[in-house]
């Protein structure tokens, strides 16, 4: 199938959400770990999300353009070439969009969005994170209500932030407190503002304890209960049941446990990056140390093309990253249940 449609997206939603399962969200870096990413989603039989953070669009777009609008544009047309042959749904996502870089980055793409709906086109790409967590709640918010709006008139889904998501991704950085931990009153703020969907479409990450970035089991203190409360008592004041689309942030390391309950409190995608990159990374470690000398030209030889040849380390390190997401689907119990 090719990339989700806005309407084929929201339905991914309400799938994940009503049969108790969440959507891996892939961070890619490449034409590379996109296809690892796909091949993953596909072995698994599972949809999922493709995510492009603020640095990656800006490396994709090449040293010398260095335009994040170009790089998030050209992997989305690579992205809806090469997913049209999987037999899964995919929808592409921009990740953690500071307010400094909405002008340069989200609202030109939510024009572009725009602009392609104008003329009865799909959007290329089907969501956009607005990261809010370094600004007081009130200026989140308002932000959050402009670009809701933008985002109906672009067919897109919007992605806020409310609380703090600690550790450090992509040179946006939280610092590890109390504000770890979103209140009743930051849920509530919330709904107050952006409606539970009647003013469109949004999904929230609200804060348990979340850390960006690798740490030890036991490192970070998770209290994914705090989900349920917010779900809980916000519901009974709008007669909505679990209002809130729910986004697990900084997962790297959580426990099985910890991820069953915060798909239980209405999770419907966990973003997974850390352990993505780093069994990506690792298969490539193995092959070059274990070759170093025929990768190299050392001692007055020639080396062998075949061990240096970037095909010959990618491909393993490609079908390395495709089982961590296979494994992330089966944890997230989103695997065998393609739409």
């Amino acid at each position: 199938m090719p990339i989700a449609s806005p309407e084929q997206y929201s339905e991914l939603i309400r799938s994940a959400k009503d049969n108790g399962y969440a959507l891996p969200a892939i961070n890619v870096t490449s034409s590379q770990t996109l296809n690892a990413a796909l091949d993953g989603f596909a072995e698994a039989e599972s949809d999922g999300i493709i995510q492009i953070s603020l640095g990656t669009a800006l490396y994709l777009s090449g040293n010398r353009v260095q335009d994040r609008v170009a790089g998030t544009l050209a992997l989305a047309a690579y992205a809806h070439e090469v997913a049209s042959r999987y037999p899964v749904t995919v929808a592409l996502h921009t990740d953690h969009c500071p307010e400094e870089h909405l002008d340069d980055w989200v609202r030109p793409l939510l024009a572009h969005s725009a602009e392609r709906v104008a003329r009865g086109l799909d959007p290329l790409v089907q969501s956009h994170m607005w990261d809010g967590s370094a600004v007081p709640l009130d200026r989140n918010l308002d932000i959050a209500e402009e670009l809701l709006e933008l985002s109906r008139a672009a067919k897109t889904l919007l992605e806020i932030e409310v609380g703090v998501i600690g550790g450090e991704e992509d040179g946006i950085v939280g610092a590890i407190d109390e504000k770890l931990y979103s209140t009743v009153g930051d849920a509530r703020a919330t709904v107050g503002r952006l409606g539970t969907g009647e003013n469109g479409e949004y999904l929230t990450a609200l804060t348990f304890g979340n850390v960006h970035g690798v740490y030890k089991p036991g490192g970070v203190h998770l209290r994914p209960e705090i989900l349920g409360e917010i779900q809980a008592t916000i519901g009974a004041e709008t007669g909505t049941d679990r209002p809130f689309n729910l986004v697990f942030h900084g997962g790297s390391g959580s426990s099985r446990d910890e991820i069953a309950a915060a798909v239980a409190h209405g999770t419907v995608k966990m973003n997974i990056d850390t352990d993505t990159q780093y069994a990506f990374t690792r298969s490539i470690a193995g092959h070059m140390m274990s070759r170093y000398d025929s990768v190299l030209k050392i001692d007055g030889e020639v080396g062998n093309k075949k061990h240096y040849d970037p095909r010959s380390w990618g491909k393993p390190a490609e079908r390395a990253m495709a089982l961590r997401v296979v494994e992330a689907a089966e944890q997230l119990g989103s695997a065998g249940r393609s739409l």
